[in-house]
C-alpha cells in the first residue's frame, strides 16, 4: 500500500549555506539579491515567544572536534560522531564525564568542506547486535566515491568499531558542499534519511539522484520500504525517494504520537524554512530553471510554485534572519512542562537553538530562543533526546568543541 500523503508528514527546516559552512571551511556562497528571487508562498512566521520556562545547561564533556551527532547507548553510554572521521565513546551523560576515541577504520572518510563522518543511529537492538549506522562521505582507492550508510559493530568494551557493511551507497558527492546526511529512526522502524544536493543543479528535481531527497529504507537489509510512494518505479533509486526537491537535509525529527517528520535543510542565503512535508511530495528547489540553464542558480526560491504550482510551502521561515538551522529533536516528558511536544531545531551561524511550538496539523504557533544558550557556546549543531529525555547537543566551533545537557532549571 502507497504511503498516504497525510500520514507521512516532514517538516524541512531551510538552513543557509554560508551559516551551515564549518568555520574551519573557506568556502563563502554568494549572497544574493532579493530583488532577484521570483514569487514564492510566504508562509506564517510568528513572532519570538521570549516567555521561556528557565533552562539549566550543563557541560558534559570537552576535547571534540566538530561533534556532527549523538548516539545513545543501553549502558548510559554516549556516541558522538565528529566531522574530521572521529568517533568519541563518552563514560556517560553526567558532566565530567571522560571521553575515549573509538578505533576504527575510517581512512576512506572523504574530510573536506562539508563532508566527513556525519550523521548517526544507534540500532533499536544494539543490546544484542551492537551495531550502529553512520553517514559518511566516502572515497576508494583515493577516488571521491559518494556519500553511503556504514554499519559497525561496536566491542563489548567499546574500544573498537568494525564495519559490518555498506547498507546503502550511491548517495551523490560533490566538492564538499552540500553533502549532509542525517538519519533517524521511524516509530516504524524504518531509516529516514535527508540528503544534500551537492550543488549540483540538476539532482534536486532528478527522481533517479539519492541527492536532495528524503529517503526511507530499512534499517537491517538497506532496501526501500515496500510502501515508499515510487516503490514501483523502474528506477531502482528512485524507489527509494519519500520527498525531493530539497537542498541540504541536515537533521530528521519525528513528532512523538501522531508520527509527522520534520527536517533541518540549508537554504541559499536567508528564509531558513519549517516545512510540512507530505510522502511523495515536491518541495520546489530547482537551481536549474527547469534544465534550461547548467549552473547551479542560487536566486531561485527554495519552493518555486511558479514552475512547481503543486510544490509544498514552508510552514516557517526565519525571514531575512540568518539562522542557519541544523538538527531537528522534540523535546518529551512533563518535565518539560510548556514546553512538553516543543520542536527543538540548531543554529549553526545563530549560536542558539529555536523551540518551536506546533498546532496539532504542524503548523508553527510561536518560536522561543532560550537566552541560557544563546551566543554562550558558540555554533550549535547535533539535538538528540536522551534516555532521560534531557536534551543533548554538540557544538561545532572546531576547537575544544563539548557535549550539552540542557534540563528545564
Amino acid at each position: 500500500m502507497a504511503i498516504r500523503a497525510s500520514s507521512l508528514v516532514v517538516a524541512l527546516a531551510v538552513v543557509t549555506l554560508t551559516a551551515c559552512t564549518d568555520s574551519s571551511v573557506g568556502e563563502v556562497p554568494p549572497r544574493n539579491d532579493p530583488s532577484e528571487q521570483r514569487s514564492e508562498a510566504e508562509p506564517a512566521t510568528p513572532s519570538s515567544n521570549t516567555e521561556l520556562p528557565a533552562l539549566r545547561v550543563e557541560e558534559v564533556a570537552g576535547g571534540m572536534w566538530h561533534g556532527w551527532d549523538i548516539g545513545f547507548l543501553p549502558d548510559g553510554k554516549v556516541l558522538v560522531t565528529q566531522r574530521p572521521a572521529r568517533i568519541a565513546l563518552l563514560s556517560g551523560t553526567a558532566p565530567g564525564a571522560t571521553v575515549t576515541e573509538v578505533k576504527a577504520d575510517l581512512s576512506n572518510v572523504v574530510v573536506r568542506g562539508e563532508g566527513g563522518l556525519m550523521g548517526m543511529v544507534v540500532h533499536p537492538d544494539f543490546a544484542k547486535t551492537r551495531r550502529f549506522t553512520t553517514c559518511q562521505t566516502h572515497s576508494e582507492n583515493g577516488q571521491d566515491q559518494d556519500v553511503r550508510l556504514v554499519t559497525w559493530r561496536l566491542a563489548d568494551d567499546g574500544q573498537i568499531a568494525t564495519r559490518e557493511k555498506y547498507l546503502l551507497t550511491g548517495i551523490p558527492l560533490g566538492g564538499g558542499r552540500h553533502s549532509g546526511c542525517r538519519p533517524t529512526i521511524a516509530p516504524d522502524g524504518s531509516l529516514l534519511v535527508g540528503t544534500g544536493d551537492i550543488a549540483s543543479p540538476a539532482v534536486p528535481q532528478d527522481r533517479t539522484s539519492l541527492g536532495g531527497k528524503v529517503l526511507r529504507l530499512n534499517l537491517d537489509t538497506g532496501e526501500p520500504m515496500p510502501d515508499n510512494p515510487f516503490i514501483d518505479s523502474e528506477n531502482e533509486r528512485e524507489r527509494y525517494l519519500l520527498s525531493y526537491g530539497h537542498r541540504n537535509i541536515q537533521g530528521v525529527a519525528i513528532r512523538p504520537g501522531n508520527g509527522q517528520i520534520f527536517t533541518a535543510e540549508h537554504g541559499p542565503d536567508k528564509n531558513d524554512e519549517v516545512n510540512l512535508i507530505e510522502a511523495g511530495r515536491n518541495y520546489g528547489w530547482d537551481p536549474s530553471q527547469g534544465g534550461t540553464v547548467d549552473t547551479y542558480d542560487e536566486n531561485v526560491p527554495m519552493t518555486d510554485l511558479d514552475r512547481f504550482p503543486d510544490a509544498v510551502s514552508a510552514t516557517w521561515q526565519s525571514g531575512d534572519t540568518t539562522e542557519a538551522v541544523c538538527a531537528a529533536t522534540f523535546l518529551e516528558g512533563d518535565q518539560w512542562g510548556p514546553l512538553d511536544g516543543a520542536l527543538v531545531v540548531t543554529a549553526l551561524k545563530g549560536a542558539k537553538v529555536l523551540l518551536l511550538t506546533l498546532e496539532d496539523n504542524g503548523d508553527v504557533a510561536s518560536v522561543g530562543i532560550p537566552p541560557e544558550i544563546q551566543d554562550q557556546y558558540g555554533r550549535i549543531r547535533a539535538a538528540r533526546l536522551g534516555p532521560d529525555k534531557a536534551l543533548y547537543l554538540t557544538t561545532t566551533n572546531g576547537d575544544d568543541d563539548k557535549l550539552l545537557r540542557v534540563t528545564p532549571a
